[in-house]
């Protein structure tokens, strides 16, 4: 198996109060290893792709035999998205982000609160699962979607900084049907710091 779950930078019950142990253990190493499962059973046929990274897989989606494309898109984004999520988060974070970012923020948005503001009420109307992200689009300005399923802003050339799992398994157990809650109390575990890394990738 290529593709192996990546382990959390930070212990299950890290995100308390915000996320809560038992969500991150189910996310974490059910959900998310079910989708690298399916996504390296779904490659063994095709020794060409069985080592190449997921970001290129999700890349060449066009150039792959439909026979798999819809399920390396499927599981492929479910591994890559969930990778980055894991990443961008940390105990006792939030704030907000610095430097060359918040520059780029209040050149796009005005300022911090009105790009949270955005956020949060694109992330709240959301319709069925999915992920809101904030992205370096091809114009080189920043900008915020929300993708339904596991899409990746990868396979159509945007470059992701931040990312919110939407899926209802990310909230669930705590917060029920009370998304909005959920994203609030989210924003307490952002690693901006790891989103920052991300936008200087992308500026160079």
């Amino acid at each position: 198996m290529f593709h192996k779950l990546p382990n959390l930078p930070y212990a299950y019950e890290a995100l308390q109060p915000h996320i809560d142990t038992l969500t991150m253990q189910i996310h974490h190493d059910k959900h998310h290893q079910v989708y690298i499962n399916k996504l390296n059973d779904a490659l063994k046929d095709y020794p060409k792709l069985v080592k190449k990274s997921v970001e290129d897989l999700l890349m060449s989606l066009d150039s792959m035999s439909e026979k798999i494309r819809l399920t390396v898109k499927n599981n492929g984004g479910g591994h890559f998205n969930h990778t980055l999520f894991w990443r961008i988060m940390k105990p006792k974070g939030g704030g907000e982000p610095k430097g060359k970012l918040v520059i780029a923020i209040n050149k796009k948005f005005g300022d911090f609160a009105r790009f949270k503001e955005e956020f949060n009420k694109l992330s709240s109307n959301f319709f069925g699962s999915g992920w809101t992200w904030l992205v370096v689009n091809k114009s080189g300005e920043l900008e915020i979607m929300a993708l339904p399923n596991h899409d990746c802003p990868i396979t159509i050339g945007l470059r992701p900084l931040l990312v919110i799992d939407l899926w209802e398994h990310a909230y669930y157990l705590k917060y029920q049907n009370r998304r909005p809650e959920y994203i609030e109390a989210w924003w307490n575990v952002v690693n901006w710091e790891e989103v920052e890394k991300n936008f200087s990738k992308v500026a160079k």
